[in-house]
């Protein structure tokens, strides 16, 4: 599968309209959507931020890691070991110092990681995500592999001023949608920097934009590191909203549900990973509650019918939900004037 067929920066206007038509329903849900609806569609923004901090990798640099979601698991860790037993904490310096240790754990590994190419970075990057997830699986000070509860949500709290609560679901869901849109427009903005303009060309040939001076080494590991932060941005409101972690969030298969999410929407632009992240999640509930047929309970299996749907995806649209869009709407125009010139 080649680079130019599965990524895509530029979308097609009929798809610009319906993400607009998406934004305007999101805005919109919570007042017609239950409670339980409204937590959904916050986790699925959350998973949307996650998947996009590692399109900035794959589907922008070029770097495929299988070990994203330890940023991820380390900022919910640090909300949980910042929290106090009896009162909440401050939001406004906890979320900065929860991704500003995502982004020195990302640095650090990515130190080492970058200087390796191909199937040895995804080794590499899968080897230091295992370290840590053993770390706090097999530390019972560290929580072991029952995990920490978050018992209070962080507060807003500004010298006895509070602007919003964030125990509030449809606040939290506002707060969580204001935090993806932000997330999108930076790196819409990144995308077309000089910055992400040189990502782009590491991503198409690396050895070229040595040879043009580029130092790749630095890019890559800016690159690397800002996408653990947007990791670590994601894991902050997944502990928030969920109040609980465990050591499950820095796996490999959360880390390969981040690389299916991204995949599936469309990879090289981040209205790709959102929509990616929202049809994983939404497929995610379809196949698990697949009735029994007989004997065999269809949805304890819907991992095989996950992959299925992947492996076709893949076969007939390498790029993904928005590239099959893009396709059909202009297939649609270009039928309407074969249309015209047939009866004229």
């Amino acid at each position: 599968m080649s680079t130019a067929k599965t990524n895509i920066e530029i979308l097609p206007p009929g798809v610009q309209v319906a993400l607009a038509l998406g934004l305007v329903a999101l805005l919109a849900f919570p007042f017609a959507g239950t409670d339980y609806y409204t937590e959904m569609l916050t986790r699925m923004m959350i998973m949307a931020i996650f998947a996009m901090s590692l399109d900035l990798l794959q589907g922008v640099t070029g770097l495929v890691s299988l070990g994203h979601a330890a940023y991820f698991g380390l900022a919910g860790y640090a909300l949980a070991f910042l929290t106090p037993q009896g009162e909440p904490v401050s939001l406004w310096w906890t979320l900065p110092l929860a991704v500003l240790g995502s982004g020195l754990a990302a640095l650090v590994i990515g130190f080492f990681s970058v200087r390796t190419h191909g199937i040895y970075f995804i080794m590499v990057t899968m080897a230091f995500a295992q370290m840590i997830f053993f770390l706090f699986f097999d530390n019972k000070v560290l929580g072991g592999s029952d995990g920490l509860y978050i018992n209070f949500k962080p507060s807003t709290a500004v010298f006895g001023w509070v602007p919003f609560d964030l125990d509030s679901k449809r606040t939290l869901y506002y707060f969580t949608l204001a935090a993806l849109l932000l997330v999108y427009a930076f790196l819409r903005r990144l995308l077309w920097s000089p910055f992400g303009r040189a990502l782009a060309g590491i991503r198409v040939n690396e050895h070229r934009m040595r040879a043009l001076g580029f130092g790749t080494f630095g890019y890559k590991l800016a690159a690397f590191t800002l996408a653990g932060s947007l990791a670590g941005l994601a894991g902050y409101l997944w502990g928030m909203q969920t109040g609980y972690i465990n050591p499950e969030l820095m796996g490999f298969q959360m880390s390969a549900h981040a690389i299916m999410m991204v995949v599936l929407g469309g990879m090289g632009n981040f209205a790709g990973a959102i929509v990616g992240a929202f049809t994983f999640e939404y497929l995610l509930h379809v196949f698990k509650d697949l009735p029994q047929v007989g004997s065999i309970n269809l949805g304890k299996h819907w991992q095989l019918w996950m992959g299925l749907f992947i492996v076709l995806l893949v076969s007939f649209a390498p790029r993904g939900v928005l590239g099959l869009a893009g396709r059909f709407g202009r297939a649609k125009p270009a039928d309407a004037t074969d249309d015209k010139a047939g009866q004229s």
